[in-house]
This record gives C-alpha cells, structure tokens and sequence, in this order.
C-alpha cells in the first residue's frame, strides 16, 4: 500500500482531511457509516492506476474537526464539503465519484445538486430509507435506537440499529475480529472508527437516514447514475432503497461482490467491478 498525499481544506464549520494518490481523472471516493478516508485503502491503489483517487474524512469524523461539535448536521452540507473538494482537485473537468452507506446519501445529493461537475456517480447500497414504501417503520427503529443510546449507552444502541438493518430472520454474523492482532495501520483505522461510532450514531444517522432524495432529479440524471447493492445483502434495509430506485428507473442494479461492507471484505473483486462501471461507456 502506497502512503497517499494528504491535504487539509477549510470548508464552512470544519476542516477537512483529505488524500490523493495516482494520476489521470478525478475520482472522489465517499466514505460512509463511522469509517474515514482510510475506508478505501483496499482499493484506493488499485483504482490510482487510471485515477486521481482522493478520499477525506466526512467532517466531525476522525481528522476532520468540526469548529462546533453541537452543530447540526446535514446532507446537504456534507454534499457540499464533497463539491469544495472537486472543484480543488479537478478544477476544469467533471468528476467521478464513488460513496458507500451514508456516503452514498451524499453522493445521490451531490449528483442531484451540481450535476455539471460530475460524470458518474456508483452509489452502493444508500439507506435512504425515506424512498420506501413502509418508511414509517424505520422512523420508528431510529427512534427506538436513539432512546436505547440516551438510556443504554453506545452498544446496546449499536446492537439495535446492527439488527434494524438485517432482513428479517437473517442471524447475527459471527466475527473473529475481537482475536485478530491488527497490522499498525489497520489497528488505527480500527480505533477511529470506534471513536467516531458516538457521533456517527447520535448525529449522522438521525439525519442521514431522514433525507429524502429528489427522485424525480435523480431520474432525469439516471444516465450517469449506477445504483449499486451487495450480492450477499439482498433484503436488508440498506439495499432495499437502491434496488427500489433502479426499478423506478429502469436502469439496472449493479450487484457487488459480499453484502453492505462488502468494500473491506472483497476489496480486489470490489476494485475490478468498480473499475467497469465506472468506465466510459462507448458512444
């Protein structure tokens, strides 16, 4: 793994952490969930063989603070944050861009809202759950989780919002992560993402999972839009909006290797489909 270049750009109430590696087009990878930049180090080399590939960490998030760490936080402004950086490093062309979870909320809003700077966008498994026909009762799981985290704590909340998210009947998967020494790198990566789980929780979801896209916009753009959803993920919340606006659209729903992390379980096979789709297509 090459070490990336890193830069700071100061954006309205935070400063943002970002890192560039390869040459060629820009392509802006999104984290999403409690992850940072560093979500994408399994595929980030592999892409910079024909890209620019940055990635930052989402304001309030690892080593991006923000100025107020009450402050609200919003789609819309986390979409902005990831317009300041393309026009920063792709100042005189169109971009391509890539968001996973939460990220991939802020990728449909980015699309939807400066389209001239963007020429793809893959948005896997978004939960904006809001596009769902029985979205009344995940406002009601959000709710239930922010009760338990205000009562309970940070893991029983976590527990909660983990088994919201599985389709109905599906186990809880067993890990071995616990037991695994960590290389240095992938243990800090590890220990950012569980310091960022209080705030990801307490004021990404809430909000994130509130959004609701323009449908009606991101029809009109579908053209350069490719929803994506995990193979393994069939049915669980989080691939149930993507798999319901490819239908409404009539655009096909790309299915990636492994399930909603399927980024950080089968990073290779992740990288080569990432890398088709994001291809020009031929005139």
């Amino acid at each position: 793994m090459t070490d990336p270049t890193t830069g700071r750009l100061r954006v309205d109430g935070a400063t943002l952490h970002y890192e560039v590696r390869g040459s060629g087009p820009l392509l802006l990878l999104i984290p999403g969930g409690a992850g940072d930049a560093a979500s994408y180090d399994g595929i980030a080399d592999d892409l910079a063989a024909d890209y620019t590939v940055a990635s930052y960490d989402p304001r309030g998030l690892s080593r991006s603070p923000l100025e107020d760490p009450r402050s609200t936080q919003r789609v819309v402004r986390h979409a902005d944050d990831a317009f300041r950086l393309l026009r920063l490093l792709s100042p005189d062309a169109p971009a391509r861009v890539v968001g996973c979870s939460s990220g991939a909320i802020v990728a449909l809003h980015l699309l939807t809202a400066h389209p001239e700077r963007i020429e793809r966008v893959v948005a896997h498994e978004p939960p904006a759950v809001e596009v769902l026909p029985d979205a009344a009762e995940h406002r009601a799981l959000l709710a239930r989780v922010q009760d338990t985290f205000r009562r309970d704590g940070l893991m029983p909340a976590v527990a909660e919002f983990a088994a919201g998210l599985r389709r109905p009947g599906a186990e809880e998967p067993v890990t071995a992560e616990a037991a695994i020494e960590l290389p240095p790198r992938a243990a800090a990566r590890a220990g950012r993402t569980m310091a960022n789980m209080p705030y990801f929780l307490g004021r990404i979801v809430p909000s994130f999972m509130a959004y609701v896209p323009d449908v009606e916009r991101l029809a009109a753009l579908s053209d350069r839009l490719v929803l994506a959803g995990g193979a393994d993920s069939r049915g669980e919340l989080p691939y149930r909006p993507a798999a319901l606006l490819a239908e409404r659209f009539g655009t096909e729903l790309v299915h990636f290797p492994g399930g909603h992390t399927g980024l950080s379980t089968h990073p290779a096979e992740f990288a080569e489909l990432l890398r088709k789709v994001l291809a020009p297509t031929p005139e």
